[in-house]
């Protein structure tokens, strides 16, 4: 049997899944990966327990599974996180700045004050904000030993320079559109940007499409050297290549630590209204785009309310939160300032309009509908642009398994979504795309014609709706902050 071998890198856990000529997943393997938070406000790891922890997936998801010749080896990745490391030795330089690290603030407050926001936006359809790497990956090499032959890069192109043995230094156009760095339309590196952020573009990984040859694996425990990596991508836009969201307007939200709110465009569209633009995947040279916005802390909040309110899970804080009626108190959970669509790191996380009839069931129920809030705000700011319509709507990721968050979304949109039962779509992405690469599937219809298992939640009711007053409350109270009180 024939299989592609797919790597999801993600913040928390390390995965990988053997996936079949059939689309089936024949067997799964999970590693965690730490964090550390040196400072407040720094969010960090280690690129070697990074690669530590993939190889411990890679041997769990072997062992479990069937005998198989795994033909190729698929990349998706948590983005906006970077690291450094010597060209020559291989050895790590630097930690991985994680996507979530705002350390970098001053240098990007520095950059707007200068008048550059709306170039860098221009030409990367991205923000000038600390999640994006343009200025962390700065940060490392100011850090880094000098006269060193540097390598630096987001995570796709730490994992290819291991598989490859060190000899390939190469990223997909997905992660290098969210580097802050890639020229959207040339989609090329652009050499006025790596001249403001004070990058020598030699540094950076050679762009290739997200269905390509990586190299091939050198001296990987448990794959057979030679073995093809056909395909890197990003993790979010995995979901969305995972899903079959192929048609102009299809979407998805992918529900972790942050979240991740993609829709696909006709054509390129330059970002407002706090929405990003960046590449979906490319193919054959061809880009496919889609607008994105950014959620900081999505699901995260909920394990620390539940922690808060002495509840021994997540599922314990739903099952409270179900039992309220809305029309509580609302909840916002900027811990690390706020992302899409208001791009604000001043912001602070709070409860507005608690009073002493607030019961516990209110409380868990404000963090719980923080989560569908913030999706539709990133949707209402898509949708300003008249010519973008929302198709199809996909929800991945651990908390799309609930019906109660999920109706919530649902009603707040006002708008369908599909709930997919495979935890895997990031590395199904991948998969997919590595099998376009061989040509295990010849197109794209071949890819979508494969077998899902999904579940349609149609709105229901408005209720939730009746709380946005409420929510925009809580958002405008939670984005002013006197100066008094700012922390330099």
């Amino acid at each position: 049997m024939r299989a592609i071998l797919a790597i999801d890198q993600g913040t928390t856990n390390s995965k990988a899944i053997l996936v079949s000529e059939g689309g089936e997943v024949l067997s799964r393997g999970a590693s965690p990966v730490g964090i550390s938070y040196p400072r407040s406000g720094w969010v960090e790891q280690d690129p070697n327990r990074i690669w530590a922890s993939v190889c411990e997936a890679i041997a769990q998801c072997l062992d479990a599974g069937p005998k198989v010749s795994v033909e190729a080896v698929a990349i998706s990745n948590q983005r906006e996180s970077v690291t450094i490391w010597d060209g020559e030795t291989g050895e790590p330089l630097g930690p991985v700045l994680s996507w979530q690290c705002r350390r970098t603030a001053p240098e990007c407050e520095a950059l707007i004050a200068a008048g550059h926001a709306d170039r860098v936006l221009e030409i990367t359809g991205l923000p000038i904000d600390p999640m994006f790497p343009g200025a962390k990956m700065k940060w490392l090499i100011d850090r880094a030993p000098a006269g060193r032959p540097l390598r630096v890069g987001t995570i796709d192109s730490w994992l290819i320079h291991r598989l490859t043995g060190g000899k390939v230094h190469a990223s997909d156009a997905s992660n290098a559109a969210r580097s802050q760095f890639l020229d959207l339309k040339a989609q090329a590196w652009s050499d006025e940007l790596c001249a403001l952020f004070g990058i020598d573009k030699a540094v950076l990984p050679e762009v290739r499409d997200s269905a390509s040859q990586f190299g091939v694996t050198a001296g990987v425990p448990g794959i057979a050297d030679g073995t093809p990596i056909a395909a890197a991508i990003g993790d979010s836009h995995a979901a969305l290549f995972g899903h079959g969201a192929y048609d102009v307007g299809d979407g998805k939200v992918t529900f972790g630590t942050g979240s991740s709110i993609m829709a696909t465009l006709p054509r390129f569209i330059a970002p407002s209204d706090g929405i990003t633009t960046t590449v979906a995947w490319r193919i054959a040279g061809k880009p496919t785009f889609a607008f994105e916005g950014n959620i900081l802390v999505s699901a995260s909040s909920l394990p620390w309310m539940a922690g808060i309110l002495g509840l021994p899970d997540v599922a314990a804080l739903i099952e409270l939160a179900a039992t309220a009626e809305a029309g509580g108190p609302g909840f916002v959970p900027a811990f690390v300032g706020l992302g899409a669509p208001y791009w604000n790191s001043d912001a602070r996380a709070l409860f507005a309009q608690i009073d002493f009839n607030t019961t516990r069931a209110q409380m868990a129920r404000a963090v719980a509908d923080s989560i569908p809030f913030q999706v539709h705000d990133v949707f209402a700011a898509m949708l300003k642009h008249g010519d973008v319509s929302i198709g199809s709507l996909y929800v991945d990721g651990g908390p799309s398994r609930s019906d109660f968050l999920m109706q919530n979304v649902a009603d707040i949109l006002d708008h369908a979504v599909i709930q997919c039962e495979a935890p895997e779509a990031s590395a199904l992405g991948a998969a997919y795309l590595a099998g376009l690469t061989l040509g295990l599937w010849p197109d794209l219809a071949a890819i979508k014609a494969l077998p899902r298992a999904t579940r349609r939640i149609a709105p229901q009711n408005g209720s939730i709706r009746g709380q946005l007053k409420t929510w925009k409350d809580a958002i405008a109270r939670s984005t002013f902050i006197p100066e008094s009180a700012k922390v330099e």
